[in-house]
């Protein structure tokens, strides 16, 4: 047994200082990034931000929606073989009349597990013989320590050496290495910290977002890797302290729940909004839970919020004016010109609420 005394720091310990800045306008920054991907050397241009694979927020609808604002989808791994190829067909169409690939403004990630049947899915839906190749897969996991989670993300960039993988998810810079070097471009950051999960409550593991996301960042930076900060952003701030701590990409999920584009019941003013593990999610896709788990996720009723533009609006207003208060003219500045204050916060705060 060993005791980490360290200090670790969540969104809510921290604030960002103000610096004198030359910006005279939110409309003078620039939250467009330009990356090309470690291993399959895609290039990408667009806002950083992601819709979370959940079935409840990552519908095609969203994704046609966030598209408009330069903004990506990680499409839950639920939809059968014959709605991801018409969804896919529609948006080869849309590529090929706009002369574009691989282009930010259609980041559009297929989802998928570990297990076989997920793997034969996906060499299922490939077969539909699409005049690309598949330009951005996430593999997602609620636990990315295991070491057939590394196999297989290497097994994934031998098969399709040209697509961008996202992998995760993981806490620690060792694991965040072993990632990228087992073939992942991008690792996503993030145990426990979502409002629908309750991993921490069940089984004591996590690692507070914000010294996760630095320290992943500075792991995969280092090699040449990206990561993406998932989970644990509740207002705009702290999208904007997750850029700051240097994530490459951002992970949204609670943000975006309750909006006209997402997957949820809706009953009177509220709609349905869970988590991946939770009792729900598991009942739907799997029939029931299974006898040698627990549930890790829980379900809530948020208030209806109509379409989701409006709510995008907010995160990127906010993003811009977190950059004009640090003088960052780029999103891509804002890491280096980001110096976070820690703040006194309640003891009894509970991480997973």
């Amino acid at each position: 047994m060993l005791i980490d005394n360290n200090p670790k720091l969540d969104f809510d310990d921290v604030l960002i200082r103000p610096k004198r800045s030359e910006l005279g306008s939110r409309k003078d920054v620039d939250l467009v990034r330009d990356f090309r991907f470690l291993h399959s050397e895609r290039h990408y241009t667009g806002v950083p931000i992601l819709a979370a694979n959940m079935d409840t927020i990552a519908t095609f609808e969203m994704a046609d929606t966030l598209r408009e604002h330069q903004l990506g989808t990680a499409l839950h791994k639920h939809y059968s073989i014959e709605e991801l190829k018409e969804y896919f067909e529609k948006v080869e169409e849309e590529h090929t009349k706009l002369n574009r690939r691989g282009d930010g403004k259609d980041t559009v990630f297929y989802s998928m597990g570990i297990l076989d049947r997920d793997k034969e899915k996906l060499t299922e839906f490939l077969e539909q013989k699409f005049s690309w190749d598949l330009p951005y897969l996430c593999v997602d996991v609620a636990n990315g320590y295991s070491e057939r989670f590394a196999n297989v993300i290497e097994e994934l960039r031998e098969a399709y050496p040209d697509t961008t993988i996202m992998a995760g998810n993981v806490v620690t810079a060792e694991m965040t290495e072993q990632l990228i070097l087992s073939g992942a471009d991008i690792v996503k950051v993030g145990i426990g910290p979502g409002s629908v999960c309750t991993t921490r409550k069940m089984t004591g593991v996590g690692y507070p977002q914000l010294s996760a996301i630095i320290e992943c960042a500075d792991a995969a930076h280092g090699l040449g890797g990206l990561i993406c900060a998932d989970g644990g952003c509740k207002v705009p701030g702290d999208v904007a302290k997750a850029f700051g701590a240097g994530a490459d990409f951002v992970m949204l999920g609670g943000m975006l729940a309750g909006h006209a584009q997402c997957g949820g019941q809706i009953v009177g003013d509220k709609m349905e909004f869970y988590g991946m593990a939770s009792e729900s999610a598991m009942i739907r896709h799997s029939g029931e839970v299974a006898n040698y788990r627990a549930a890790e996720g829980k379900t809530v009723w948020v208030d209806y919020k109509g379409p989701v533009s409006g709510t995008v609006r907010e995160v990127l207003g906010g993003l811009r004016s977190a950059c004009t208060y640090t003088g960052a003219r780029r999103l891509k500045d804002l890491s280096k010109c980001t110096t976070f204050i820690q703040v006194n916060r309640q003891l009894n705060t509970v991480y997973g609420d």
